[in-house]
């Protein structure tokens, strides 16, 4: 009898890991996608950019909160997000679509980490757990 894959530790025990995982890793997809065309070719929000840039990478932190069981896994997930943020920046500065390196959106994206980073101390940490009827 075959077992279904596992994923180990690292990942809370959802009943559908691959789909959780899946979608947080299309998020962090769409932020690099948005990150790297022009910039007039993004919608208006009517919202400064740099709140665009905490609340994209708060999604993604928190979303690593919902994913991950492992303090170490977690810590990792958040120190890349980080360093994504960074490199996405010097990225646009080099790529001349029109946009620029600039200091305070990577400061936005570290904010937004440790914003998102911090639902793990709130009930909210296994919200996703309890919708998907985890083990």
């Amino acid at each position: 009898m075959s077992a279904a894959p596992r994923f180990g530790r690292t990942l809370k025990p959802f009943r559908r890991p691959w789909l959780w995982a899946a979608l947080w890793m299309l998020g962090i997809a769409v932020v690099v996608v948005a990150s790297l065309v022009p910039a007039r070719d993004l919608p208006d929000l009517q919202v400064s950019d740099k709140a665009e840039h905490l609340a994209a990478y708060a999604l993604l932190a928190a979303g690593a909160v919902q994913l991950f069981r492992r303090r170490l896994s977690l810590a990792a997930a958040c120190v890349l997000l980080v360093l994504m943020g960074i490199g996405l920046e010097y990225l646009q500065a080099s790529m001349r679509l029109g946009r620029t390196l600039d200091r305070a959106d990577a400061l936005a994206n570290t904010l937004g980490v440790l914003a998102g980073l911090a639902t793990l101390f709130t009930p909210l940490r296994d919200l996703l757990l309890r919708l998907d009827g985890g083990r």
